[in-house]
């Protein structure tokens, strides 16, 4: 069962987060294998970004979806990851060309230096005029230098747009995706430190200066991607951190056990196809007889013939776009 565990280091400002897919990671690939599958180094970049994103939503309290995309000029175009408050989630990419196996990130997407990394956070509840947030940042370090993993993306972009020391390990294969997450926190004001009866101080809560977060950041960068992606939960966590005093999280309801899901419906797609005016689906049904639009997360088919086409037109209501195409 796919699962994710989230946990404090007692008495110091440092939090972490496992995260292991299975059942619902064969699940993702099996909707994109209907419609072909990817190639073997695409598979493991969607895995760990869905395992990257799932770990971002569990370091927030946002009622919302968090979207993880990273794009450019490689043959991976494009690459979205999208989880919901419930820890939900789907993934996708569109590849325009070859991609050989256990190429770096940078081979995938930023080949001239144009990909990006973007992470929206889009609230369920929008007020009127409200936009969602949204951080977008290089593939690129501080000297300009390509990165060449995801985590390193996201480990950069953590400390520039967040001021946050992260280290993150990934692996994903046609089977797990499975991601390891350790966090300084500021060591004033923190839920972890409170009753504690270690005294934290302040002054190493600069970024870069906490010695504590370093030691542990060292055992978590310990971990191989082999061990990420056979070892269960329990098996990681004592290995890495027999020496420290975790402090899990054991919530109310049951374990956080993140699922597949697409929100993909019949009205979105009608709503999307308002959007494009009668005169481009007139076009359309003269040449094609209907419109079909494929869902790209969960592979689902919309058909919409000239009497269902006429009918969205009747209606009145008006709902937010959403991103699938019309084929």
């Amino acid at each position: 069962m796919s699962e994710l565990h989230k946990f404090l280091f007692e008495g110091l400002p440092v939090r972490g987060m496992l995260v292991r897919l299975t059942d619902s990671w064969q699940e993702v690939l099996r909707r994109h294998r209907d419609g072909g599958g990817y190639p073997q180094a695409v598979t493991e970049l969607l895995g760990e970004m869905s395992a990257a994103a799932l770990l971002m939503q569990g370091n927030i309290k946002f009622n919302g979806a968090l979207v993880l995309q990273i794009f450019g000029d490689g043959p991976v175009k494009v690459a979205v990851t999208e989880v919901q408050p419930d820890f939900s989630f789907r993934t996708t990419a569109t590849v325009n060309g070859e991609v050989a196996d256990g190429v770096p990130l940078s081979h995938m997407v930023n080949v001239n230096g144009q990909g990006r990394c973007a992470i929206t956070l889009d609230p369920k509840d929008r007020l009127p005029g409200q936009q969602p947030y949204q951080g977008v940042v290089p593939l690129s370090g501080d000297q300009h230098e390509k990165l060449e993993s995801l985590a390193e993306v996201l480990e950069h972009y953590m400390r520039r747009s967040e001021q946050l020391d992260t280290k993150l390990v990934l692996a994903a294969n046609g089977e797990v995706a499975a991601g390891l997450l350790i966090q300084r926190l500021p060591s004033t004001g923190q839920d972890n430190l409170a009753g504690s009866s270690a005294a934290v101080q302040a002054e190493g809560d600069a970024l870069g200066e906490n010695e504590d977060y370093h030691r542990i950041a060292m055992l978590a960068a310990s971990l191989k991607p082999e061990e990420l992606l056979t070892l269960d939960a329990e098996t990681i966590l004592h290995r890495l951190f027999w020496q420290e005093d975790l402090l899990r999280f054991q919530p109310e309801d049951g374990p956080i056990a993140p699922r597949f899901a697409c929100s993909c419906s019949r009205e979105r797609v009608a709503t999307m196809l308002k959007g494009l005016g009668i005169d481009e689906i007139d076009s359309i049904l003269a040449e094609r007889g209907e419109v079909e639009v494929g869902c790209d997360f969960c592979g689902a088919q919309y058909r919409f013939d000239p009497v269902d086409a006429a009918r969205l037109f009747l209606q009145q209501d008006r709902q937010p776009p959403t991103g699938d195409q019309v084929h």
